[in-house]
C-alpha cells in the first residue's frame, strides 16, 4: 500500500505566502528608491561635488543656417513704454540678425492696441508668471525668457533688458560688439558688506562662492544653457534668499521682528553665484554692458536708500550721453579691482545700453539720431 503525500498544513502555507509577499514588496521599494536617487537632483550634496547641470535635450547651437542672432530679452511689468525708440533701433537692423522675447504680466498681449512698433507684436511669452520685485519670481522669469530663446539654435547671444532700458548705439555697432566677443558680460564681485549670504545656504552654496552684481547680463549660448539647466542653486535661493518685508507702521511692534529677518535680493546674486560655483568666471567679462546711475544722496553706509535714478529729458543731453559712452573702466571697491572694458583685448566703451530712462529722455535720444536715422513724421504717426 502506497502512502499519500502529506499535504502542508494550512498555517504553514499562509506563512510561506506572507514571506513571499514581503520579499516582493521589499524588492519593489528598493527599485523605486533607486529610481528616485537617479532622477532627483541632490541639492544637499557637498560643495566639492557640484558640477555643471545636466544639459537638457535641445537643438545643437551649431545646427543652423545663416548669421548668428542676438536675442533681446525684455523683462516688462506690462507694456514697453519705450517701444518707439526700440522700434527705430530694430528698423535699422537686418531682421535675420536678431530675435525678440518679452516676459510681461500673464495674459498681456503685444499687438496694435498695446505697442507702437510691429517688432513687438506677439513676442510675449505664453507661459509668463507674476513677478514680484525682490523675490525669486524675478529669476524664474529670466529663466523662462532664456529657455524660450534657446529653442532657436540661431540665437547665440542673449541680452536681458528692462522696460526702461535704452540702446546707446545703433544696431550695427551693438551687433558687432557682442558677436565679436566669445565671453559673457556679467557684473560680478564679492559681497562683503551687505551680509545677504544666509549661513543655511551652506554647504550647497559655499560662502566663498557668493557673488553680487547687476541682473542685466549679456550671455553667450553655453552660459545661457547653464542657467536654464540649473537644478541645484535655484532651490536654495528660493528657500533662503528672500527680501525682508518693507517697514509698515501699521504693524507696530511686529515691525521689530520683521526687520530682524534675513534680507536678500535674489536677482542681484543668482547668476553671479551660479557661475562662480560652475567655475565659469574665467570665461566672463566681469562687468555689465548696461549703465545705471545710482542714487547716492544718502550716506554711503545706508545701502537701503540706494536706488537707480530715472533719467528725464534734461538728463539725456548729448553731453551726458557722451560722458556715459566715454566710460572705459569700472572700479570694484570690494575687490580693489579695476575692470578695463575690452573685447578680444581691444579697448571698447563699457556700455551699450542704459537705464532707467523716461519716455521724454528716450524721445530725446531718438530725435538726436542716437539709434539711427530719425524721421519726425514717422514718430508722430507711431505716437498717435
Amino acid at each position: 500500500m502506497t502512502k499519500k503525500a502529506a499535504t502542508p498544513a494550512p498555517g504553514r502555507r499562509i506563512i510561506w505566502l506572507g514571506w513571499k509577499l514581503v520579499i516582493l514588496l521589499s524588492l519593489a521599494l528598493c527599485f523605486f528608491a533607486l529610481l528616485g536617487l537617479h532622477f532627483s537632483p541632490d541639492i544637499y550634496s557637498s560643495p566639492n561635488s557640484f558640477s555643471r547641470p545636466r544639459a537638457r535635450s535641445r537643438i545643437s547651437r551649431d545646427n543652423f543656417d545663416g548669421p548668428p542672432k542676438i536675442a533681446f530679452l525684455f523683462l516688462a511689468r506690462l507694456n514697453l513704454p519705450l517701444d518707439f525708440l526700440w522700434g527705430s533701433f530694430f528698423e535699422n537692423a537686418d531682421v535675420p540678425n536678431f530675435s525678440i522675447y518679452i516676459h510681461s504680466a500673464p495674459g498681456f498681449l503685444f499687438d496694435k492696441s498695446t505697442s507702437r512698433s510691429h517688432f513687438f507684436y506677439d513676442r510675449q511669452l505664453t507661459n509668463s508668471i507674476q513677478v514680484l520685485w525682490g523675490e525669486s519670481s524675478m529669476i524664474e522669469a529670466e529663466r523662462l525668457l532664456l529657455a524660450t530663446a534657446l529653442e532657436d539654435p540661431a540665437n547665440q547671444r542673449f541680452v536681458l533688458l528692462s522696460d526702461s532700458c535704452v540702446p546707446l548705439y545703433n544696431f550695427s555697432y551693438v551687433y558687432r560688439y557682442l558677436i565679436a566677443s566669445s565671453r559673457s558680460f556679467v557684473d560680478s564681485f564679492l559681497d562683503v558688506k551687505d551680509g545677504r549670504y544666509h549661513p543655511k545656504m551652506s554647504p550647497v552654496i559655499p560662502k566663498d562662492k557668493w557673488r553680487k552684481g547687476s541682473q542685466w547680463v549679456s550671455l553667450i549660448r553655453s552660459h545661457a544653457e547653464v542657467i536654464v539647466d540649473d537644478e541645484v542653486v535655484l532651490p536654495i535661493f528660493k528657500k533662503f534668499c528672500k527680501r525682508r518685508p518693507p517697514l509698515d507702521t501699521s504693524k507696530g511692534k511686529l515691525n521689530i521682528k520683521l526687520q530682524k529677518q534675513h534680507n536678500c535680493i535674489p536677482d542681484e546674486h543668482y547668476v553671479q553665484t551660479l557661475f562662480a560655483m560652475s567655475e565659469l568666471e574665467s570665461e566672463l567679462e566681469r562687468r555689465t554692458v548696461t549703465y545705471t546711475l545710482w542714487n547716492q544722496s544718502a550716506a554711503k553706509m545706508d545701502n537701503k536708500a540706494w536706488h537707480p535714478v530715472t533719467l528725464n529729458y534734461a538728463d539725456a543731453s548729448p553731453k551726458r550721453i557722451k560722458e556715459i559712452k566715454d566710460i572705459n573702466h569700472v572700479y570694484y571697491e570690494s575687490e580693489f579691482r579695476t575692470e578695463w572694458c575690452r573685447t578680444n583685448s581691444t579697448s571698447v566703451p563699457c556700455f551699450l545700453f542704459a537705464r532707467k530712462f523716461s519716455q521724454g529722455a528716450a524721445m530725446r535720444l531718438l530725435s538726436e539720431g542716437v539709434v539711427g536715422p530719425f524721421e519726425a513724421s514717422k514718430l508722430l504717426v507711431n505716437l498717435s
